[in-house]
C-alpha cells in the first residue's frame, strides 16, 4: 500500500499543505503585468519626442485655438465656445498618443445639468473630461490657471470658474455667482478631492460639489477616470503613450439629502467613483 505522505513527497508542485488538508487550494503567486513605460530605454527615448514635438505642439495649440475660442465666446457665448475645448483636448490626447474609451454615457439625459464629481490622477484628466465627457460643462478651476497665458483669459471668456482655494469667502463668491450659467443642460465640473492623487487611490473628498448640488438642486454625476497616470503620473513631467477610460455612473438624486446628511451624500459619491476604479483598473 503506497502511503499518502510519500505521494507528496514525490509531487512537488503539490502543496505542502496538502498532505494534511486536502481540500487547501494551492497559492499561485501573481506576477504583476510590466508596462511599457516601466522600460527606462522606452521611457527615455519617448522624452525625446516629448520635448521636441509634443510641448511645441501643445503650446502652439493652446495658444491658436485659445485665442479662437476667445472670439467665439465674445461673439457667440460660452457653449459655442467650448467646442474649441474639445478640438484641443482631442488634438493634444492623439498626438501624445492617448486613447480614451468612454463607458456609461447613455445614463446622461440630454438638457439635464449636473454637477459632475471625478477623481483626479494626472494632469490628462483635464484632456479625458474636456475631450470626451459627453455634456457641455463648465470647469471649477484653480485661480492660479487664470494667470496661464491665453489658456486663463479664455477659459474666464468662456465661463468657467476659477476659485481662491486659499480664501474660503473668495471662493464662496465665485462659487455663487457661477450659478447662473449653470442651467438648460449646462453642468459644473468639480474634482472633489482637490488635488491629484500620488498613487492612483482616492482621496478624501471636500465638500465643495455637494453644497453646490444642494444650493443648485441639481443631481450628481459622478465619474471615474482610470489610468490616465500611467499616460502622465502626478507631479510629473515624464509623459508616455497609453489609453485612459472615462466611466460614467448613474446619477444621484439629491432630493433625500440636506447639508445635515451631506456627508452620506459625499459616501454615495466616492463608493461610485471607487467601484469603477476597481472594476476597470
Amino acid at each position: 500500500m503506497i502511503r499518502k505522505e510519500s505521494i507528496v513527497a514525490r509531487l512537488p508542485f503539490i502543496s505542502r499543505y496538502a498532505g494534511d488538508n486536502p481540500t487547501a487550494e494551492r497559492e499561485i503567486p501573481v506576477k504583476k503585468k510590466r508596462r511599457l513605460r516601466d522600460n527606462p530605454l522606452l521611457l527615455y527615448l519617448y522624452q525625446i519626442y516629448t520635448w521636441l514635438v509634443f510641448f511645441p505642439f501643445l503650446a502652439i495649440t493652446t495658444t491658436v485655438l485659445g485665442i479662437i475660442a476667445t472670439i467665439l465666446a465674445i461673439l457667440f457665448g460660452g457653449r459655442v465656445a467650448s467646442i474649441m475645448g474639445v478640438i484641443w483636448s482631442r488634438l493634444n490626447s492623439y498626438i501624445t498618443p492617448m486613447f480614451v474609451e468612454v463607458i456609461g454615457k447613455e445614463k446622461i439625459q440630454k438638457n439635464q445639468s449636473y454637477v459632475i464629481v471625478a477623481n483626479h490622477q494626472s494632469h490628462y484628466d483635464i484632456f479625458v473630461i474636456y475631450g470626451w465627457m459627453p455634456v457641455d460643462f463648465r470647469w471649477v478651476m484653480k485661480i492660479q490657471l487664470l494667470k496661464v497665458p491665453f489658456l486663463g483669459y479664455s477659459c474666464y471668456k468662456i465661463g468657467h470658474v476659477f476659485i481662491d482655494r486659499s480664501n474660503p469667502e473668495k471662493a464662496k463668491e465665485s462659487i455663487n455667482a457661477a450659478k447662473d450659467r449653470i442651467k438648460g443642460g449646462t453642468s459644473i465640473m468639480f474634482f472633489p478631492e482637490g488635488t491629484r492623487s500620488n498613487d492612483g487611490t482616492l482621496r478624501e473628498f471636500k465638500k465643495g460639489a455637494f453644497k453646490f448640488a444642494l444650493d443648485m438642486n441639481l443631481p450628481i454625476l459622478p465619474v471615474t477616470i482610470v489610468d490616465s497616470r500611467n499616460v502622465l503620473p502626478a507631479r510629473s513631467l515624464k509623459l508616455f503613450p497609453g489609453r485612459a477610460k472615462l466611466i460614467v455612473h448613474d446619477p444621484i438624486d439629491i432630493q433625500n439629502y440636506t447639508e445635515d446628511n451631506m456627508e452620506s451624500l459625499m459616501a454615495v459619491a466616492r463608493q461610485c467613483i471607487e467601484k469603477g476604479l476597481q472594476m476597470y483598473s
